[in-house]
């Protein structure tokens, strides 16, 4: 039997990138993309509480099978899984999504999103992401990268409750890969004010994120802005067990 992959992004199914992803692996096993019929970008792990969600299925790409949900990424992830997939899928790939995820960005991706829900239920997952917002960019760069990884990991799974951040720089020839952590790193979160047709202001997003360990060999920041492609191990869990016992001599 055939490896099922599951392949899922938060930049909707019309997105460039998730057709690369699924070019990229058409050749491992039965692939089935499960996407956000719209974008839903910084999502993180939100999914729908109190709306329906419906699945529209479309035609055939590269041999994969293709929905899309009215939902988010944590969405299509649990969806897929009570009602789309024939059975459980043996990895989920989420992306190749449109702009970056590195640093603390991993917190607000629903790239990541998706690839924690489906660590979290158990299943090697890895999130791509290429440091190019464009809807045209250019993913050849990634192509070898994202086969060599994904290859690995569909032959020798993952350390469990880990998933994988995986980002590359753009617009570059990809020097090699090194595996780090994420950068400290914070978003300036700035608001452009303007005004409406009324006079009425109204906010747009327009910050961006600031390195706060710059020249660290150890973060995968410096190694993006040094042309490497960065893998970052990471977990669902959040629990601080190392503070445990500072928290136990303070509150206790």
């Amino acid at each position: 039997m055939k490896p099922l992959i599951l392949i899922t992004n938060d930049d909707g199914i019309e997105a460039k990138g998730i057709h690369h992803l699924a070019d990229c692996v058409a050749d491992m096993g039965d692939i089935y993309v499960v996407a956000p019929r719209h974008p839903h970008s910084g999502q993180s792990s939100a999914f729908t509480v109190n709306a329906p969600l419906h699945i529209t299925e479309h035609e055939a790409y590269n041999s994969a099978r293709m929905f899309s949900v009215t939902g988010t990424p944590v969405d299509c992830v649990k969806l897929s899984m009570h009602h789309i997939l024939p059975r459980r899928p043996d990895l989920l790939l989420s992306g190749v999504n449109h702009g970056s995820n590195a640093g603390n960005s991993i917190i607000y991706s629903g790239t990541m999103g998706a690839a924690f829900e489906g660590c979290m239920q158990g299943i090697p997952s890895v999130g791509y992401s290429l440091l190019h917002h464009s809807l045209k960019a250019d993913f050849t760069e990634c192509t070898p990268h994202i086969v060599h990884i994904t290859r690995r990991v569909l032959a020798q799974g993952l350390p469990e409750g880990v998933c994988l951040n995986v980002n590359f720089p753009a617009k570059v020839k990809i020097e090699g890969m090194k595996v780090v952590r994420a950068a400290k790193s914070h978003w300036t979160e700035e608001y452009q004010e303007y005004l409406d047709p009324h006079g009425k202001p109204f906010f747009w997003l327009t910050g961006r994120i600031v390195n706060e360990e710059i020249g660290n060999p150890d973060t995968d920041l410096y190694w993006l802005d040094h042309n490497f492609a960065t893998i970052v191990p990471a977990r669902a869990d959040q629990n601080a067990t190392d503070a445990i016992p500072v928290i136990q001599k303070s509150l206790l």
